[in-house]
């Protein structure tokens, strides 16, 4: 089912898989106390999740975004459907059996979050071929969410030879779900929290056994780590940005890294200067809700030199 019609011309970059809503309910403190009943602020419905935060942020920066998906045939599903055609996203769905992705998050005064996401597609959903084959050829990035099916556009994106990204978010460098992501893409993402003090380890195994450019591990407020192919494999340590404003959500900033730095690769920029750029972009959606606080072009240039 197509939100619009199909653009003849190229996409910068097509992403596939990883929207949802986000179902948000904000806290004193994490973890939250054991108590039967706990009073909170307004609960937030907010439409986006990873794959749908990106091809926003992305969008907003300029590029020229096709979105393929599955998504359910229910309320929550126009939810996304009225996000992403808000933002401007060329946003192309098939139906789920198991309805839209959904995932609860407690964030904190801070800004800090706990994700509790669900797991609905069925096991053994695939997206047809001839649905995203076409978008395949006239790309020029892939960027792959870890849903299941997404995994199976490996061999027809390294046959075409697109360059191709993934965001494992908190891998623990163990988990077998993720493998296949870290070890078949570009360029690699994940957050330092998962792998904790093994982050660096982690980080060369993927280098040393996948085909990754680089890796990038986000760590919040204490920056990131850039470690390429072609260099030294100590993490080299980039310097988080100090947010525009007062932190109220840092959902979605990991996201937005990602598309700041994706910005900064189809632009031609190095990859340090890339990992700024996606400290920026993260920066500034920790001061909105949801995907509301995505940096536009001219905001994200505007701090760079």
């Amino acid at each position: 089912m197509a939100q619009q019609e199909n653009d003849p011309s190229d996409h910068d970059v097509l992403v596939v898989g990883g929207s949802g809503v986000d179902t948000v309910v904000r806290v004193d403190s994490l973890p939250v106390p054991l108590a039967d009943s706990v009073g909170v602020a307004p609960i937030l419905e907010s439409p986006g999740h990873t794959g749908g935060n990106v091809a926003l942020g992305l969008t907003a920066l300029g590029l020229s975004v096709k979105f393929l998906d599955f998504i359910g045939d229910d309320w929550t599903g126009e939810q996304v459907r009225d996000r992403l055609t808000e933002g401007g996203v060329d946003f192309e769905t098939l139906i789920s059996p198991a309805g839209t992705r959904r995932a609860v998050n407690l964030v904190d005064r801070t800004g800090r979050r706990m994700s509790f996401h669900d797991a609905r597609d069925p096991e053994g959903l695939r997206m047809p071929r001839e649905f995203y084959l076409p978008h395949l050829r006239r790309t020029r990035h892939v960027h792959l969410s870890i849903t299941d099916f997404a995994r199976f556009l490996y061999d027809d994106i390294a046959e075409l030879g697109v360059p191709v990204s993934t965001d494992l978010h908190d891998w623990d460098g163990l988990t077998d779900h993720h493998r296949e992501f870290a070890l078949r893409s570009d360029l690699v993402f994940l957050s330092a929290s998962g792998a904790s003090g093994r982050i660096a380890s982690v980080m060369r195994e993927i280098l040393r056994e996948g085909r990754a450019e680089a890796v990038i591990a986000t760590a919040g407020a204490g920056g990131s780590y850039l470690m390429e192919r072609e260099g030294s494999r100590t993490p080299r340590p980039i310097q988080a940005t100090v947010p525009p404003g007062p932190v109220v959500d840092s959902n979605g900033a990991g996201d937005a890294y990602l598309c700041g730095f994706l910005y900064g690769r189809l632009a031609g920029r190095d990859l340090e200067e890339c990992a700024r750029l996606g400290a920026l972009a993260g920066a500034y959606a920790c001061t909105g809700e949801g995907s509301a606080a995505q940096i536009g072009l001219d905001g994200l240039l505007a701090h760079t030199v």
